[in-house]
């Protein structure tokens, strides 16, 4: 009987902790200002992006590179910043709808997307709960696709950025009319 005793204190010790924790972490993200992730996919406004900066050693760097003055005229395709480290794509095309929209993940990037122009409707799952792949990894394009639908979506807006980390399988590019927007590529290191 003790040892059954020992054990539910044990596990009342560990809910407990696992209560003050949790508690702690949500209480310090409202004290910094964070949008927290709102269905799967955290989202913010530039204007409000150094609070993001402990995310990782280069959000920094990136986010001043999304407030150039600038950026709606650079070309489409690779403005390398901190060579492979670090750099930009721009992307302007249709969105297209949420039927033709494919999960992506990444292994060595993390994503910063960030909408100059339109509304991007991004779907959102967890990588871990994708079942079904679409097209095996390819570690030069670090990139995987997947058959399985979004589990959420999430309107993003012009003026507004999402956070894809490597466990966040993402289908961007959808939405009505023309979408402009520059994905910063950040190495995961």
């Amino acid at each position: 009987m003790n040892v059954i005793k020992r054990i539910f204190r044990c596990i009342g010790v560990a809910f407990t902790m696992f209560i003050i924790v949790n508690a702690t972490v949500c209480s310090r993200s409202k004290e910094a200002g964070m949008q927290t992730k709102r269905n799967g996919i955290t989202t913010d406004r530039l204007d409000r992006a150094e609070r993001y900066y402990g995310l990782h050693p280069a959000f920094q760097k990136a986010f001043a590179f999304l407030r150039q003055n600038t950026l709606p005229d650079l070309a489409p395709g690779r403005h390398d910043i901190d060579g492979d480290r670090l750099y930009c794509m721009i992307s302007k095309g249709p969105g297209k709808k949420r039927e033709a929209a494919r999960l992506e993940a990444h292994r060595k990037y993390m994503d910063i997307q960030y909408i100059i122009s339109g509304t991007d409707s991004m779907g959102w799952k967890p990588t871990a709960a994708c079942t079904t792949p679409d097209q095996a990894y390819d570690a030069t394009k670090d990139i995987e696709f997947f058959k399985d639908k979004p589990q959420t979506w999430t309107k993003v807006s012009a003026g507004s950025f999402a956070v894809f980390f490597p466990e966040d399988s993402h289908a961007p590019m959808v939405g009505e009319g023309e979408i402009h927007k520059a994905i910063m590529k950040v190495a995961v290191e």
